[in-house]
């Protein structure tokens, strides 16, 4: 991997770790911090090696407190690469999973981070927050009024982006923003347990359910869902891990995966 100015890289094995990097400034993103990050992610959705990513940062203030106001107002205006904010938020083709692991603030823009990604495990220290209104702006430069109105109820939606108030992570967690919220020292732990039992699965099994998943949404109701085409859902039916599934099963061991 190349070295990156704003972000920190690991390669493990089938696991990459992102770790933003711009603790001075809270990690708040700028140009410079999109770009690379749409640039890891890219990597990310291309090489087969990799099959799960956690996004992480630096330091314990702050996950990420959005987009770097003063560089926004040197710009005049978001300089965000296709993939979105942080690279990651319009990224609607990536079927591998992203873990979220919070440490500190998570504001605008860092929830909507949270939100492109698939699960989120955060520090018990941790606030989320979307002060989008109250510097004038609104929260959609990342999608995050689109996803917080699909991820959470509907009231509890609206006083976030409305009010501009923040909530801790145990209320984070109680209305299904985050899934849990553990000590700091945790954090970390908590999401390469959770890459790992990821990884016990089938790379084909994961990345079609998560293609199910995102695209079931999309449509009105279970009845066109379940009429709808998957195609990688189609491509796991038809692999040689489906077949070792079973065989794996019936002979008690653990499966062999191959990636077909």
């Amino acid at each position: 991997m190349p070295h990156y100015q704003h972000l920190l890289v690991e390669e493990d094995g089938p696991l990459l770790v992102v770790s933003l990097n711009r603790p001075s400034v809270l990690n708040a993103l700028n140009a410079e911090a999109h770009g690379e990050m749409a640039e890891v992610f890219d990597y990310f959705s291309a090489q087969a090696s990799l099959r799960v990513a956690i996004l992480t940062a630096v330091g314990e203030r702050a996950f990420c407190v959005g987009t770097d106001l003063k560089s926004r107002h040197q710009a005049g205006s978001d300089v965000y690469p296709a993939s979105g904010f942080g690279g990651i938020t319009h990224r609607h083709d990536l079927y591998k999973p992203v873990i979220a692991a919070v440490n500190g603030l998570a504001l605008g823009g860092g929830v909507e981070l949270v939100l492109a990604c698939d699960c989120c495990v955060a520090s018990d220290q941790a606030t989320f927050g979307f002060p989008e209104t109250r510097v004038g702006l609104a929260a959609v430069g990342g999608a995050g009024i689109h996803r917080l109105v699909r991820k959470v109820a509907h009231n509890h939606a609206m006083w976030l982006l409305l009010t501009g108030e923040s909530i801790d992570a145990a209320e984070a967690a109680r209305i299904g923003l985050i899934n849990t919220a553990v000590p700091a020292a945790e954090v970390m732990k908590t999401a390469h347990r959770w890459a790992q039992a990821i990884l016990r699965g089938a790379p084909i099994a994961t990345a079609a359910t998560k293609q199910v998943a995102l695209r079931s949404l999309e449509l009105p109701d279970i009845e066109s869902a379940l009429k709808a085409e998957y195609p990688l859902l189609e491509e796991m039916l038809h692999s040689e891990d489906a077949l070792e599934g079973s065989r794996a099963f019936t002979e008690k061991r653990k499966p062999r995966w191959k990636g077909s």
